[in-house]
């Protein structure tokens, strides 16, 4: 299993709330040694560590286990929805022009 994905969504949503590795271990109570081993992936948090972050951090658990989840990429295709939110019509628009023509490509390469 890819434990390392933990680690870079916990880097991923951390930058997202403009928080430093020090800040999260501040607010967790953790070093910032440790934040770092969690974010390279050599080190994988206890249950109640991985609760603590992803409350600091204000997100749910399938939020940072979406690609270890079978049904993960439902949590991953929410997150982006959210993240698109903020975003101008048009750059919307040509983020699913890019999407539309990665689903054409996939399509014709199962053919």
């Amino acid at each position: 299993m890819e434990l390392e994905s933990i680690g870079k969504n916990i880097r991923n949503f951390r930058r997202s709330k403009k928080m430093r590795q020090e800040d999260l271990a501040e607010k967790t109570g953790l070093s910032t040694n440790y934040i770092g081993s969690l974010e390279r992936g050599e080190k994988v948090p206890s249950l109640e560590t991985f609760i603590e972050i992803a409350n600091v951090l204000g997100v749910s658990a399938d939020m940072l286990l979406y690609d270890l989840l079978d049904h993960g990429y439902q949590v991953k295709n929410s997150v982006i929805l959210d993240q698109m939110q903020s975003l101008s019509l048009e750059d919307k628009a040509r983020i699913y022009d890019v999407i539309d023509v990665l689903i054409q490509h996939a399509s014709s390469d199962k053919q």
